[in-house]
């Protein structure tokens, strides 16, 4: 378990940062933008969870929070010469799994799309759907840490499958899709 009594190190103060196995490199790198990225989409998470309520999907989301640190952790943590250490924490294949029986699950309920939707509908769905923005950004950032260092691919796959969990949560608690805001292209060449 985890102890904090300290909260400022000061050791940070020249733009540097700790990775796990104790190196450091700059704040802004790649690695550390994706743990950054990482950290805003948990958060916007919260948000939803707030937004949600005590309907069963806040307690989906809790999961998916904790498995958020557990990504962070593993980004952080660098992989030696193709040879992971047995101690660090990474994402595993059945994460992923667990996010794809929950996408095929709800979208089994949900109307066929006929088009594309806008964010919103219902404030819930609104929050999961900035939290899905926000998601593809951590995706994007991993990917692009990956084309620098060694990452792990199930980390990769779970940001992606996360941004499709969050879309078809939004269209869930928009009352199953009937509340989703369909985009009408060139809408406002037409006032």
């Amino acid at each position: 378990m985890v102890k904090l009594n300290k909260i400022y190190t000061r050791t940070g103060d020249a733009g540097t940062t700790g990775l796990v196995d104790g190196s450091r490199l700059p704040k802004h790198a790649p690695r550390m933008q994706a743990v950054g990225d990482v950290d805003e989409a948990n958060s916007a998470i919260g948000l939803a969870i707030l937004a949600i309520g005590d309907l069963p999907e806040a307690a989906w989301l809790t999961t998916i929070q904790n498995d958020l640190f557990d990504l962070g952790a593993d980004l952080a943590t660098p992989i030696p010469d193709g040879a992971d250490e047995p101690w660090a924490l990474r994402i595993i294949a059945s994460q992923v799994a667990r996010l794809e029986r929950q996408i095929d699950d709800m979208n089994a309920d949900l109307a066929p799309l006929d088009s594309f939707i806008l964010p919103g509908g219902s404030p819930a769905a609104a929050a999961v759907h900035l939290a899905r923005a926000i998601t593809r950004r951590a995706e994007r950032s991993a990917t692009a840490a990956a084309a620098d260092v060694a990452l792990n691919p199930q980390a990769l796959a779970y940001l992606n499958r996360l941004s499709d969990l969050l879309f078809v949560l939004a269209r869930r608690l928009n009352d199953h899709g009937a509340r989703d805001v369909k985009w009408v292209p060139g809408a406002s060449r037409q006032v």
